[in-house]
């Protein structure tokens, strides 16, 4: 599956210019898509991932981002043996380093620069041990930011808005489980639960195309690119705990029998 995948992304975004072989004969999604349909080479997974990365590719970083606020940021000040505590706990591998605030990135840690290093230098700073790190416009679409991560073999990018500021980061994995599916790994978070009679819970942060993925409801497009964005839209307000947004037509009275179904946010 994944050497599958990594041939097919590897065609697509050759084929769009995205890729190493970017200065080669580009051609446009329609055209691309026709030639897809008329290779008697691909076998079914190969095209149907095709497929799927020229959906997904159209995206734009900012969709697939981790937003600021989620970011477990962490100060150059810090000693290795302070950070080395907090990246016990850890449930990320890579960590951006900041000097004062999260618009000022100076580089990244991964877990190992921290947890191997404090009994032999534990005075040290995070800041001292930071990678260089990886910058991508928010405005970029994911299949050319997949690309240029792999050809610079990066792992983590942070991901900056048109007035200079950090938006959020974005990881390799971010944009391959955007192209070809969920990988799980050890640091996964287990799914949400869905409660027998009760609605199943769902993350806001959800972008729009995720969210018609896993509920079946494709949600109004707007000045929003996730579930909670649309739900704050809808209320012209900031959401508070037991705010309710119907999507879809109104039901009428005479067929509300049955409870509607629904998604809890958070």
């Amino acid at each position: 599956m994944v050497r599958a995948a990594d041939g097919a992304t590897r065609r697509v975004t050759d084929l769009l210019g995205a890729g190493p072989a970017a200065g080669r004969e580009r051609f446009s999604e329609t055209e691309l898509r026709d030639l897809v349909a008329a290779n008697t080479v691909l076998d079914p997974e190969e095209r149907r991932i095709i497929d799927e990365v020229l959906v997904a590719g159209a995206r734009l970083v900012r969709e697939v981002m981790m937003p600021r606020t989620e970011v477990v940021f962490l100060s150059a000040g810090l000693t290795i043996a302070e950070a080395a505590r907090l990246a016990r706990s850890a449930t990320h591998t890579r960590y951006p380093v900041v000097d004062g605030t999260p618009d000022d990135v100076v580089g990244f840690v991964h877990l190992r620069d921290v947890l191997l290093r404090p009994e032999t230098d534990p005075r040290r700073t995070v800041g001292e041990l930071a990678r260089e790190v990886k910058r991508l416009p928010d405005s970029k679409r994911v299949v050319a930011a997949l690309a240029e991560m792999r050809r610079e073999r990066h792992h983590l990018a942070v991901v900056v808005d048109e007035y200079g500021g950090t938006a959020g980061i974005v990881t390799l994995e971010d944009l391959i489980e955007e192209l070809i599916g969920e990988i799980h790994d050890e640091y996964d978070a287990a799914p949400d639960p869905v409660h027998a009679g009760l609605p199943a819970v769902v993350d806001g942060r959800l972008n729009l195309a995720d969210f018609a993925e896993r509920t079946g409801v494709t949600l109004p497009g707007g000045p929003y690119e996730t579930a909670g964005g649309f739900v704050m839209a809808a209320l012209g307000r900031v959401p508070v705990a037991g705010d309710e947004v119907r999507v879809g037509p109104p039901v009428d009275a005479t067929d509300a029998a049955e409870p509607a179904g629904g998604w809890l946010l958070r």
